[in-house]
């Protein structure tokens, strides 16, 4: 069998996330996997780095699949762009080694939150963008920002329900940058939980209008309870922007 490593970009809006559901075929996972059981003549599973919520959109997802026989790696790329829906496309392919894992073996994830700013909706990117209620503090949102970077149990900063996993994660890196009338935020970290970034990203907005105060922070990762912190912002303004490894 040969191992087989993509780079896969994606409008997440009318998805229902990653990982494939047994109640809809909408699914990125499940899109590529019906395409490259055709190509294979046998059931595929492909491994996602990471599995995107209903909504979410990629650029620099990567994913792992084997099929029976080494292909040209130039024919499965065609193939797949191929038969994949205009809102999916692969964009880069190689060979892979037999070991290799596009989640377990990843070891950091890059991804951005946008925020539009303004009267009136971004009408050609508005599916990209979350549109903010109220103008935020910049500042106060970088000082949110500051005390969720660095390694914690970021349980309270996830909707991960009761497990035996681990939910210690690093955050190595959150920058803002606001432009005109667009905010972003970018995490880099070495692994997200379920909704993490998403609960981050609202928490570091509630704190720029005043809604949460910075002990809130504090309050969650001492007692790891969820109502501590902020919203969950919707789907639409996150994006996977690259995965190393």
């Amino acid at each position: 069998m040969q191992n087989y490593k993509i780079l896969i970009r994606y409008d997440g809006t009318h998805y229902s996330g990653w990982q494939k559901q047994k109640n809809t075929l909408d699914t990125i996972q499940g899109r590529f996997e019906r395409i490259l059981s055709q190509l294979n003549g046998g059931d595929v599973e492909i491994s996602g780095s990471g599995r995107t919520d209903a909504g979410v959109h990629a650029i620099g997802q990567v994913a792992n699949f084997k099929l029976h026989k080494k292909l040209d790696k130039k024919y499965v790329f065609d193939y797949l762009n191929k038969y994949l829906p205009d809102d999916i496309a692969v964009t880069d392919i190689d060979y892979a080694d037999d070991r290799f894992h596009a989640r377990l073996n990843a070891k950091r994830k890059t991804y951005v939150y946008r925020m539009w700013i303004g009267e009136y909706s971004n009408v050609f990117e508005h599916r990209f963008l979350y549109t903010l209620r109220q103008l935020p503090d910049i500042e106060k949102m970088k000082t949110a920002a500051n005390l969720l970077t660095g390694r914690h149990d970021f349980f309270g900063f996830s909707s991960v329900k009761k497990t035996k996993k681990s939910t210690v994660r690093e955050i190595y890196k959150i920058v803002i940058k606001k432009n005109e009338n667009e905010i972003k935020i970018i995490f880099e970290g070495n692994g997200f939980l379920y909704n993490m970034v998403r609960i981050l990203a609202g928490t570091i907005y509630d704190c720029g209008i005043g809604k949460m105060t910075c002990d809130s922070i504090k309050t969650v990762f001492e007692t790891g309870q969820r109502e501590y912190a902020g919203e969950t912002l919707p789907p639409c303004g996150l994006t996977l922007l690259k995965v190393e490894y």
